[in-house]
């Protein structure tokens, strides 16, 4: 090797050194998601669906749950039930190393309008979006109308 090749070798080494640490340091400020617990269950109709499920955050960054798409629905909205009256919203925070809990009877994602009706067995996919984390996709199991999260001790 000459020393001209060697000092772009020694140039391309720092670069990508560089711009590892770099990327490592940005994605420690990240928020990482974990969702557990997810379910929707099965519609009566192709009208619409709730979906359910706990997010935790396992980092100090605070961030927000800030939309949701499915192949299952091209409308789903953030809701948040405040006096048992459900509302749209457009986030949703998630606490720094704490967690959100979608539930029924309370904050939840809903899908409007179905493209089709989900069946108790199957799987529906939902990608959601947060303000810092980015996107998070999960598989969420479709289960009985009655079924409720504290009902199974599966996560």
């Amino acid at each position: 090797m000459n020393a001209r090749t060697t000092r772009i070798l020694a140039v391309t080494l720092s670069l990508t050194a560089a711009l590892a640490i770099s990327g490592c340091s940005s994605d420690a400020e990240k928020p990482g998601m974990k969702v557990s617990q997810g379910f929707i269950p099965e519609p009566v109709n192709d009208k619409m669906a709730g979906a359910f499920m706990v997010i935790k955050n396992g980092s100090a960054t605070a961030d927000k749950l800030t939309g949701a798409s499915s192949p299952l629905s091209d409308d789903l909205q953030i809701h948040e039930t405040k006096d048992q009256k459900m509302q749209q919203v457009p986030s949703l925070d998630v606490p720094a190393n704490g967690e959100l809990r979608l539930e029924r009877g309370g904050n939840h994602v809903m899908f409007m309008g179905l493209k089709s009706t989900p069946k108790v067995g199957e799987k529906v996919t939902v990608e959601l979006r947060f303000e810092k984390a980015g996107p998070v996709k999960v598989e969420l199991d479709v289960k009985e109308r009655t079924y409720t999260a504290q009902n199974s001790n599966a996560h």
